[in-house]
């Protein structure tokens, strides 16, 4: 007989397919700038026939990737991207009708994967001064929560948490027997981990993704941390061959490059430096402490300043509705200086 999963028809999903190449991209929590154009022409004169017909092979990348967090290999699952590792996370560790808890708004997937299984989400709101009370979460944990997802740092809201804080909930994660998802797609933004937890102790998983500061959300490459034992699970879930043969070699190069990763990173904080200054100079009230993304409270209308900027300046970002007390707001990712001059220059002569 005929079955649809009755958990899909009224599952709310948003699919963005415009066309954006063209675009200055500040609407994704993408790289603007990418990676070098003569670092990509590098990697890319190791490809050949072979390279692009056979199977990805993975060890290799997984053991480098490994040593690279001072783990063992077995304790790294690759996934298509972070999100991938997230949906397994899900189906792993929550059983049908089981408790998982969240803030909100949040990467919206959590609450998506979680319905889609039949899970209970139970959402945890911020503040109207859009902090996150560490006890508002404690409070949302009870003896039949079953997973809790932390961000650190949360897209959109760019709140994170102190040692203090997240030893606190993991202490009544213990105590209540819940498997603790920390997703830190926003790592290098901002510096801080928590990723020794999911290296320490069983039931913590740590998800991380080259598409952010790497550049590579085209490529689709992500990872899950974990206790051997947790991350077998995991693995267990992965489809053959999940992760390409390109995303692999790109991230090898990467890693194995000496100062790239600074060179992005100070890239990024230069541009994040300007922007911020001149914000302030002009008067503008925004908020997000760390990742790679701010909320902006504009002079003028929030959606019609989108619209705006992509039909006039060919810039791409978001507005959004109701941001606590800054209410609707803009929200731009954040790239290097070049790209923050003229989202700034934009900004002022349209917000006006």
């Amino acid at each position: 007989m005929y079955y649809v999963n009755p958990n899909l028809p009224e599952l709310e999903r948003i699919f963005d397919q415009n066309e954006r190449k063209g675009y200055l991209r500040l609407d994704l929590n993408e790289n603007p700038g990418g990676l070098p154009e003569e670092f990509i022409a590098k990697v890319l004169k190791n490809v050949d026939k072979e390279f692009v017909s056979e199977y990805p092979e993975t060890r290799h990348f997984q053991e480098l990737l490994a040593k690279f967090h001072n783990a063992e290999p077995e304790n790294i699952c690759l996934v298509n991207g972070s999100a991938e590792g997230i949906r397994y996370i899900i189906e792993a560790f929550t059983s049908v009708g089981g408790r998982v808890v969240g803030v909100v708004p949040s990467y919206f997937m959590f609450q998506v994967y979680s319905e889609m299984y039949g899970r209970e989400f139970i959402r945890v709101n911020y503040e109207d001064d859009l902090n996150m009370d560490v006890h508002s979460i404690l409070n949302a944990l009870t003896e039949d929560t079953q997973l809790l997802v932390l961000l650190n740092p949360n897209n959109p809201m760019g709140n994170v948490y102190t040692d203090e804080e997240l030893e606190l909930i993991m202490e009544e994660c213990r105590k209540k027997e819940i498997t603790v998802l920390i997703d830190e797609a926003y790592h290098y933004f901002h510096p801080k981990t928590f990723i020794h937890y999911a290296l320490e102790e069983r039931h913590v998983l740590v998800t991380r993704t080259f598409s952010k500061v790497f550049a590579m959300a085209g490529c689709r490459l992500g990872y899950v941390v974990g206790a051997k034992e947790d991350i077998k699970l995991v693995q267990k879930l992965c489809t053959p061959h999940n992760t390409n043969a390109f995303a692999l070699k790109f991230a090898e190069e990467i890693l194995t490059t000496p100062g790239m990763i600074d060179e992005l990173v100070r890239k990024f904080r230069e541009g994040r430096s300007y922007l911020l200054e001149e914000l302030d100079k002009n008067g503008y009230l925004h908020k997000g402490e760390a990742g790679n993304f701010l909320f902006i409270q504009p002079k003028t209308d929030a959606a019609e300043l989108v619209k705006r900027m992509k039909a006039e300046k060919k810039i791409l970002i978001k507005s959004y509705p109701n941001v606590g007390e800054l209410g609707d707001c803009l929200r731009t990712s954040i790239g290097e200086k070049q790209y923050m001059e003229r989202f700034m220059e934009a900004l002022l002569e349209l917000d006006r």
